[in-house]
């Protein structure tokens, strides 16, 4: 597969250099990458739902990415626990 706004040899430099890169770096790149994605769903969600706090954007969030049933089952939670 192909990146689309990449070029075809910095796509390969870049592969090249993945390929190279020690696990622990791979990882760190990985995770940190799982981040970034993580909260650009959360602020494009919030940018959906303008009147939305935090905890709401949180378990839209889930419903979109992990399903209505999970999200019911956290949103019970959150409103059963302690304060």
């Amino acid at each position: 597969m192909r990146l689309v706004d990449t070029d075809a040899e910095a796509e390969k430099v870049q592969i090249d250099l993945m390929r190279q890169a020690p696990v622990a770096r791979r990882i760190h790149l990985a995770l940190s990458f799982s981040q970034t994605v993580i909260g650009l769903a959360r602020r494009a969600i919030g940018r959906s739902l303008p009147s939305a706090d935090e905890e709401q954007v949180g378990i839209r969030f889930v419903e979109l990415h992990y399903g209505s049933e999970l999200a019911s089952r956290l949103h019970r939670y959150l409103i059963s626990r302690p304060r």
